[in-house]
């Protein structure tokens, strides 16, 4: 789950990393209302999720309630234009009151994970307020990374250092060691895929500020904090993305197609290679389907009430690994949801290999369900039952 740049403040702020003074404001009128007992200068930013928002215009500078205002209706009054990031643009449903900060320097501070080296990498740049690619490319030497070892964790002189590799302005020294020890914090306190400050801003009085937020949120971790279904409500998610959602799977797991096969398998790599199988097997599929980690009877209900009820599924292949989850705890699943679910009943083809397959085939055969033991016969059976 991405979240918007007011929510990853919200999250950086209770870590302890400081960030401007700020008002979320879902209306023009909240802007003026919050500006009429302000001072000074402000900045006020539509909240997306997407990059671009300055050059879009999407970000202005008010002073006052009567500026604020009119800047905000500018700003709402139009959805931000397609870009290379989002070719369809996205609504702006609100937007952030934030002071405006007098910048001396800008700086790039992230984590996020690098599956090459199996850890955590944290990255800082002496060239903030760019596209950290657009670094990559035109100043690759410029960012510098350590690759934290997990079972040690981080410590401040790793984030001095960085601050020296990176050739950070002297300014930034200090407070960089004990920012960057609260982004990791927050990394695996929320589960984040990435946390990243872009620009980390060297004040002209000597603050070291986060001015922006991005942060990504492993949707498998989500539970942890129950409040974050309520911050995915101010999402921009498409259909398919609340459809997944209300099943209680990552908004990601879940896409529609036009086939007539349904699918769903315990992880992305195993589902798209069970969509291939179908293919290969002359069918269309009619969706992809992850369905995580935990393959118990209540969500393997929901995927299959989730398939059959919003796509033209005809059959159902469900394909399933059985690694941390046993085959034969599947297997159960399984058979409990087919026994309780109101939905339509469509054929269904089982392939369960793993931890316990073999008693996971005899309790789905006792059941009178026919498991299959390879991935392509099991395509092969889905494509003619939906013939």
């Amino acid at each position: 789950m991405n979240l918007m740049e007011y929510q990853g403040k919200e999250l950086f702020r209770r870590a302890g990393i400081p960030v401007p003074r700020n008002s979320h404001a879902p209306t023009a009128q909240h802007v003026a209302d919050f500006l009429k007992e302000q001072a000074g200068e402000w900045v006020v930013k539509a909240q997306v999720l997407m990059g671009g928002r300055g050059k879009a215009g999407k970000i202005q500078f008010a002073t006052g309630a009567d500026e604020g205002r009119h800047v905000a209706q500018n700003i709402l009054a139009t959805p931000m234009p397609p870009n290379r990031q989002n070719p369809n643009g996205e609504p702006i449903k609100s937007l952030l009151v934030e002071e405006k900060l007098p910048i001396e320097k800008e700086a790039y501070c992230a984590i996020t994970i690098d599956r090459a080296q199996k850890r955590p990498v944290i990255m800082v740049s002496r060239f903030g307020g760019m596209d950290i690619e657009e670094v990559s490319e035109h100043h690759p030497e410029s960012i510098a990374k350590a690759y934290i070892d997990t079972a040690i964790g981080y410590s401040p002189f790793i984030g001095r250092q960085l601050a020296f590799d990176a050739q950070l302005d002297p300014g930034y020294r200090k407070q960089l060691p004990a920012i960057v020890g609260a982004l990791y914090e927050l990394f695996f306190e929320y589960g984040a895929k990435l946390v990243e400050i872009n620009p980390l801003a060297l004040t002209k009085d000597g603050k070291v500020v986060a001015s922006d937020a991005k942060v990504e949120l492993d949707d498998d971790a989500l539970f942890r904090h129950p409040e974050f279904a309520k911050w995915q409500e101010a999402l921009p998610l498409d259909e398919d993305e609340r459809l997944a959602s209300s099943a209680g799977l990552g908004i990601r797991n879940f896409l529609r197609f036009d086939g007539t096969v349904g699918t769903m398998a315990n992880g992305a790599g195993l589902a798209m290679a069970t969509m291939d199988a179908v293919a290969f097997a002359g069918g269309k599929v009619a969706n992809f389907l992850d369905v995580g980690g935990g393959a118990n009877a209540e969500r393997v209900r929901k995927c299959y009430e989730l398939v059959v009820n919003n796509t033209g599924a005809k059959s159902f292949f469900i394909n399933i690994f059985g690694g941390i989850t046993r085959g034969d705890e599947v297997a159960r699943g399984i058979v409990d949801a087919m026994a309780t679910t109101s939905s339509r009943k469509i054929p269904l083809v089982i392939r369960l290999t793993g931890n316990n397959e073999e008693e996971g085939r005899r309790i789905l055969a006792e059941a009178g369900m026919t498991p299959v033991e390879t991935m392509d016969e099991g395509a092969k059976r889905a494509v003619e039952a939906a013939a």
